[in-house]
């Protein structure tokens, strides 16, 4: 433990997404954040982000929300491409741990690593090591900060999404052109991405559909098994600086969809640059398929 020092992130106010197993939920909470890094002098500074609730379709509203805070636990200097240990600890508005969580979509919790110029993602799964702490090692490719979104779920109240931060050592590299191209390759996989209208535009609800071949006879897949208990996930990052809960977005995939079709339905908070990354499982393998999207 010598080796940590602690990044306290306390949400300013926590993203409620909706279970796939119960009815969809929004709600509002907010609280104050703090942050503080260990690297080098200690300082702090303050994320007043607005609250939003992103999910997929069907918004609804709840009366159980809660405030927690998250603390993140990482080594002093993050390395790139070096596996890095981090612990992250749960606790609720008075800083007592949150002891018990409910499984949804087959876990715990759900981590969502992006860097901030989103040119990385990565959806791992923490470790719970009882009495609110969550363990799990992850690897960031290359030097530049990096935004963890935390999905998990009290006991008996709605999901929720702390965002946590880490830095790894280097200088930056530069950051590509954005790419709006709608059909890309992914190993064997050909995506082609479509949406229901030919304008995304901010607050309209859109479907937004990942059409999927085989590469090596341009048919449909016909090998799609659930992942994490759907048929397919959707996450979705503003392109903003710094990145907030107010930039997240998680879709649920739509059911009955013909072979190599996935949909999912969701809306847009305002106007901008968005990443999507759609995940699918071919026959036990993980396809990720990343899209930028103009929003007017």
């Amino acid at each position: 433990m010598n080796h940590l020092v602690s990044a306290f992130f306390i949400a300013s106010s926590l993203f409620l997404v909706q279970s796939c197993s119960q009815p969809p939920t929004s709600g509002d909470t907010s609280a104050q954040t703090e942050h503080t890094k260990g690297h080098g002098d200690e300082h702090t500074a303050s994320d007043n982000s607005s609250e939003h609730h992103h999910g997929s379709h069907n918004h609804g509203t709840t009366e159980n929300s809660v405030t927690t805070q998250a603390t993140l636990m990482a080594p002093a200097e993050i390395k790139p491409n070096e596996p890095a240990a981090l612990m992250i600890d749960i606790q609720d508005s008075e800083g007592k741990a949150v002891a018990d969580f409910e499984i949804f979509q087959e876990k715990i919790m759900h981590l969502i690593v992006v860097s901030d110029d989103l040119q990385f993602y990565d959806h791992i799964h923490p470790d719970y090591k009882e009495n609110g702490r969550f363990q799990v090692e992850a690897t960031f490719p290359q030097p530049g900060n990096y935004t963890l979104f935390s999905d998990y779920k009290p006991s008996g109240q709605n999901e929720q999404v702390s965002v946590l931060q880490a830095e790894v050592s280097g200088n930056s590299p530069a950051t590509p052109e954005v790419d709006l191209n709608r059909s890309k390759t992914f190993d064997d996989t050909e995506v082609e991405l479509t949406l229901s209208q030919p304008t995304l535009k901010a607050e309209e609800e859109v479907t937004i559909m990942f059409n999927l071949k085989d590469k090596a006879n341009n048919q449909a897949v016909d090998d799609l098994q659930p992942y994490l208990g759907e048929l397919g996930h959707l996450v979705i990052v503003k392109n903003s600086s710094p990145l907030t809960r107010a930039d997240y977005i998680h879709a649920h995939a739509l059911k009955d969809t013909s072979d190599g079709q996935v949909h999912f339905v969701t809306s847009f908070p305002e106007s901008g640059k968005y990443k999507a990354w759609g995940q699918f499982n071919r026959n036990g393998k993980i396809v990720t398929a990343d899209f930028w999207l103009d929003v007017q």
